[in-house]
């Protein structure tokens, strides 16, 4: 099977997106991480949901979970405040600033590892430099148990 056997159509943002709107269209469709495109549509970046989490939480409680009680406002306040005013770009995390991507030709194996060289929960799908969509890590296990 060949990595436009398994691509699907899929949400993505631009890296000047609202970063709550990207937060809510994460949330709404219950997804692992959105594709970022640039200007021209081209895959850029991979915004993981976990990511957005992750911004959301005080550098102190990440060092220290048990902190987290001391918080007394609600999650969606945090949210609402702490993604206000900010793009897509400014929650990117560093190690993803360039989206994994693969060839429309490449194998499963190839989907595999190359999202296992970058940690992410999708890759892109190019042919000829377009985008033709994108492999989650689930249709990725589910395209791969299907012969067994």
């Amino acid at each position: 099977m060949h990595a436009s056997q398994m691509a699907e159509d899929y949400p993505v943002v631009g890296l000047d997106t609202d970063a709550l709107d990207a937060a809510r269209l994460l949330a709404e469709h219950r997804l692992p991480g959105i594709v970022v495109t640039d200007p021209k549509g081209r895959p850029e970046a991979v915004l993981p949901a976990s990511q957005v989490v992750r911004f959301l939480v005080p550098t102190y409680v990440q060092d220290d979970p048990s902190l987290a009680g001391v918080l007394n406002e609600s999650m969606c306040d945090r949210v609402v405040a702490k993604l206000r005013g900010k793009k897509v770009r400014d929650v990117l995390p560093e190690r993803l600033a360039k989206v994994p991507a693969v060839e429309a030709d490449d194998t499963v194996i190839e989907v595999a590892a190359t999202m296992a060289q970058f940690r992410s929960p999708l890759v892109a799908v190019v042919k000829d430099s377009e985008m033709i969509g994108v492999i989650t890590a689930s249709r990725l296990l589910q395209a791969s148990l299907q012969s067994c």
